[in-house]
């Protein structure tokens, strides 16, 4: 099978048509399989015409597609599921039926295939939930997942850790916080909220500001995953990788502070007690001690590209224009 081979499950999403649009320019095959829950079939128009691009329309816990798509595949980069902590809290049951015994039952399907050699799992970095004082947490540090999207991937990581008798090597990617422009844009994601209100001189309420929390651009998500696959198996089997960048860790009072550099501030309001008591600082040197992988690119691009992005009237009509999510 060609190594430059990938199934991407839950690739038109805001990371996942990133990733798609950097391994197609390096040549890759990508064949995706996505559900469009959020009706975004605009995000993948400019893929489709591309030669080396497949789209599979489908749902993660039909068994009988799945079982059809993974074969004759050596890359599987698993993506799909119920993003972010309010969906996973409005629908719990579909959230369970996805992002657990979804992605388990896909995880159980791949062992069957022998053309597989490599598996990566995108977690995140929202399973250590709430760091003790300024400590920098790395992947041996306690998880202690305070949703039930995280309590997903945390689950889902154990079960992956715990696999016996497979033939591929296994991957787990803790994603810092996400930022930067996407085909499938998203503005609920802190930097780029922030950064779009004030743009568009919103009033601002801000919960915690002093929380902590790491960033990373998604095109350093799709670098990193790049290094992955590029990497000698016996490294990177049964790895657990953070991945994101030591200087990239802020609170949202200095991510306001980074904005304001660009843009005139706009009037914020600092509020306590948030639902979302996430606050943890993460440590980044195992992926670059492994791998020698480091991020590229720093909060204040993210900020600049943004900026830049909302300037354009194209991009401006488009923004609210991707659907709302389907839940079945």
């Amino acid at each position: 099978m060609k190594k430059n081979d990938i199934l991407l499950i839950g690739g038109a999403g805001y990371i996942g048509t990133v990733i798609t649009n950097y391994f197609l320019r390096k040549n890759f095959k990508i064949t995706c399989l996505d559900n469009l829950i959020y009706n975004q079939s605009k995000s993948i128009k400019k893929f489709k015409n591309k030669r080396n691009y497949k789209f599979i329309f489908g749902d993660l816990r039909d068994k009988k597609l799945i079982k059809k798509v993974i074969k004759n595949h050596t890359n599987i980069i698993i993506l799909a599921g119920l993003v972010g902590d309010p969906i996973t809290k409005k629908y719990p049951k579909i959230s369970e039926s996805i992002n657990y015994f979804g992605i388990k039952n896909l995880i159980i399907q791949c062992k069957k295939i022998n053309s597989i050699e490599k598996l990566i799992f995108v977690s995140t970095c929202s399973n250590y939930g709430i760091g003790k004082g300024r400590r920098l947490l790395d992947e041996n540090s306690p998880l202690k997942p305070l949703s039930l999207y995280s309590k997903h991937k945390v689950k889902i990581e154990k079960f992956i850790l715990n696999l016996k008798s497979i033939h591929f090597s296994t991957t787990i990617l803790r994603f810092a916080t996400a930022f930067g422009i996407s085909p499938r844009m998203r503005f609920d994601l802190t930097i780029n909220h922030f950064t779009k209100s004030f743009a568009d001189k919103e009033e601002l309420k801000i919960f915690d500001p002093k929380t902590s929390r790491p960033y990373c651009h998604v095109l350093d998500f799709a670098r990193s995953i790049e290094r992955v696959l590029a990497a000698n198996q016996k490294k990177i089997n049964r790895q657990v990788f953070n991945i994101g960048s030591n200087q990239n860790n802020y609170t949202k009072e200095k991510i306001i502070k980074r904005i304001s550099k660009y843009i005139p501030k706009t009037k914020i309001i600092f509020l306590k007690n948030d639902i979302d008591k996430r606050d943890y600082r993460v440590n980044f040197k195992k992926v670059k001690a492994v791998l020698n992988f480091q991020t590229k690119y720093n909060v204040d691009f993210g900020i600049k590209e943004i900026k830049k992005f909302l300037k354009t009237k194209r991009n401006r009509s488009n923004i609210n224009n991707f659907g709302n999510y389907i839940i079945k």
